[in-house]
C-alpha cells in the first residue's frame, strides 16, 4: 500500500503543477494581442491540459479512491478533517474541469475576462493545497 500512496502523492504533485501553470498561461494569453503569441498559448494550454493535467488527475483520483477504500471508510467516515478534505478535493475537481472549459474558450477566441481575473483565479488551487496539507498532516478536527 506504500507504493500506492507514493504514486498517489507523485500524481498529486504533477496535477498541482499543471493546476498552478495553466491559469498562469491564461494570464499571459489574456494579455496577448499578437497572432503568434495567441496561437502559441493555445497549443501550450491544450497540451498541458490534455497531456499532463488530465492524466495526472485521473491517476490521482483512482489511487486516492483505492487508498480511501483500503483504509476502511467506516473507520474514517467519522473524522471531520477527512470530510472537509474530500469536499476540498471535489472543489478542486470542479476547478480542474472549469480550466478545461477555459482552454476551449481561449481556443475559440471567446475569452471575455481580463488578465486580472486570471491572476486571482490562479490562486484558488494554492489555497486549496494549503488547506488540504494542513488537514492531512495536522488533522485539526
Amino acid at each position: 500500500m506504500l507504493w500506492v500512496k507514493a504514486f498517489h502523492v507523485i500524481s498529486i504533485i504533477t496535477w498541482f503543477a499543471a493546476l498552478f501553470y495553466l491559469p498562469r498561461l491564461f494570464v499571459y494569453h489574456a494579455m496577448s494581442d499578437d497572432k503568434i503569441s495567441i496561437e502559441r498559448f493555445k497549443v501550450m494550454e491544450r497540451k498541458l491540459y490534455k497531456g499532463i493535467m488530465m492524466p495526472s488527475f485521473i491517476v490521482a483520483t483512482i489511487l486516492g479512491l483505492w487508498l480511501l477504500s483500503d483504509y476502511a471508510w467506516e473507520a474514517y467516515s467519522t473524522q471531520l478533517w477527512l470530510k472537509i478534505k474530500l469536499l476540498l478535493v471535489v472543489l478542486l475537481i470542479i476547478y480542474h474541469f472549469y480550466c478545461g472549459h477555459l482552454v476551449k474558450v481561449f481556443l475559440n477566441d471567446e475569452n471575455k475576462k481580463s488578465h486580472i481575473f486570471y491572476r486571482y483565479f490562479n490562486e484558488v488551487p494554492v489555497l486549496i493545497l494549503i488547506a488540504v496539507v494542513i488537514l492531512v498532516i495536522v488533522k485539526p478536527f
